[in-house]
């Protein structure tokens, strides 16, 4: 059933939603280290093409955000008010929204895909690996957006039990299929990187039939999640609204990360494959910070709704302190281990090296990046999201523009990109805990006026 989160402990609520969110973040992740793990053994060129070719994962991730985040944010906020018949019409615009943005997914896809990839890419097998996952990935990203959008309208009413358990179910289907399919385990038909992503695109089908399976028996504001009434463009446009800024981050991610794919080719597709297996390690080492603050948005987001501004400040004060203290403990982690989590996923030493070396560098922002994630949550339960682009676009500003010139540099090393990219991830935390401040001042005033 939803949950009223405008009564009780805050940090229980915080807690409490963050470790179903956690878990649910892990499976999610598990999608791409269980296809690194089976792919390793093909070959740095398989790393390294399906480490890039997973990029498309965060530019599709900044479409779902435009419609997720803003239907989290004001459904959630109509649930606070007790304004039902709005938070259901949200959810049906949003999920109208989430099915066109599949197809057009699909057919980017399938008809741009292969040009991006040989223009990152260290060389021609690095991208022909790439293209080939992304062809039985690409499905995987499509069903991301109805899949998402149920889950945030869940997650705006405080449920989020039910998806984990069905994300769960989904890698362990994935987990299945990754060796049948890519190394043809029992069939004696290996597909290779088509394998890894055609395991993921099954898997990702099963799980939407699940959260629809599990949406109407999980609460009881909004039924038959299917039913699509005419297209509202009023609603689309506080959707899109809300959400803009936070898929414009999540662009910006995308730029950053296809900029530092090539900064580095001419270091070859070791270097690449490194970086691919380091990232996606560190965004596993993330999970539990952004578990944190996606729990923000609902708790804050609630309260907020319903005009209690001491719960939403001390909503964003708590989850900044968990944040801060688990991303301690994992910066720990990884300054003293980072090889024996790289050399689970990679076996050539010279990637490796390279993934050993961004990890160690790399986390001495995550206490930044723990802000960050915070900021973000809280920006999204007052439902202005214009701050956190603001955040990004600095990071695009002091990393991407300076790494492009170092990259014609004869004596620059890739180390020095990894410095680079830690500097400006500290400078862009620095920026989100001064808008943060601003935010809640600015948004919390005519609450606090209202309860005098």
């Amino acid at each position: 059933m939803q949950h009223d989160l405008t009564q009780g402990s805050i940090t229980g609520k915080l807690l409490g939603m963050a470790a179903f969110i956690g878990i649910g973040l892990v499976f999610q992740t598990l999608y791409f280290l269980i296809d690194l793990y089976f792919v390793a053994g093909i070959g740095p060129s398989a790393i390294a093409g399906v480490g890039l070719a997973g990029n498309a994962f965060f530019l599709v991730m900044a479409a779902t955000q435009m419609v997720g985040v803003g239907a989290l944010s004001l459904i959630a906020r109509a649930i606070g008010g007790k304004r039902i018949d709005e938070a259901d019409a949200v959810f049906r615009q949003s999920m109208i929204l989430s099915l066109g943005l599949s197809l057009l997914t699909l057919a980017a896809g399938y008809g741009l895909a292969g040009g991006g990839l040989r223009l990152l890419s260290a060389d021609s097998a690095t991208a022909g690996q790439g293209l080939r996952y992304l062809q039985g990935f690409l499905p995987a990203l499509a069903l991301m957006f109805p899949n998402n959008a149920m889950a945030s309208a869940l997650r705006a009413a405080g449920v989020v039990r039910p998806t984990m358990l069905v994300q769960s179910g989904t890698v362990v289907l994935n987990a299945i299929l990754a060796p049948v399919l890519i190394a043809g385990w029992g069939t004696g038909l290996p597909l290779g990187v088509f394998g890894a992503g055609l395991a993921s695109s099954i898997a990702a089908l099963a799980g939407l039939l699940g959260i629809l399976w599990v949406f109407g028996r999980s609460q009881t504001l909004i039924a038959h999640p299917l039913r699509m009434p005419r297209l509202d463009f009023g609603i689309c446009r506080r959707i899109i609204g809300i959400g803009l800024p936070s898929a414009a981050e999540f662009l910006l991610m995308f730029i950053t990360s296809a900029v530092v794919y090539g900064v580095i080719r001419h270091f070859g597709s070791a270097a690449q494959a490194g970086y691919g297996v380091g990232s996606r390690v560190m965004q596993a080492v993330f999970l539990p910070a952004m578990a944190v603050a996606f729990a923000v948005a609902p708790v804050a987001g609630q309260n907020f709704g319903a005009g209690r501004a001491d719960r939403v400040r001390r909503t964003v004060r708590d989850a900044a302190v968990i944040s801060s203290a688990l991303m301690l403990c994992l910066t720990l982690l990884c300054q003293l281990r980072p090889q024996v989590l790289i050399g689970v996923f990679a076996h050539d030493p010279d990637v490796i090296a390279v993934g050993t070396g961004f990890l160690r560098i790399i986390s001495l922002n995550f206490l930044a990046t723990g802000l960050i994630f915070t900021a973000s949550g809280a920006f999204q339960a007052l439902g202005d999201t214009r701050p956190a682009l603001i955040g990004s676009v600095s990071r695009l500003l002091t990393f991407a523009v300076p790494a492009l010139w170092l990259s014609t540099q004869p004596w620059a090393r890739i180390e020095y990109v990894w410095w680079l990219s830690a500097t400006s991830v500290l400078i862009h935390a620095m920026i989100a805990l001064v808008l943060v401040r601003m935010q809640l001042k600015s948004k919390l005033a005519p609450l606090l006026l209202a309860g005098v």
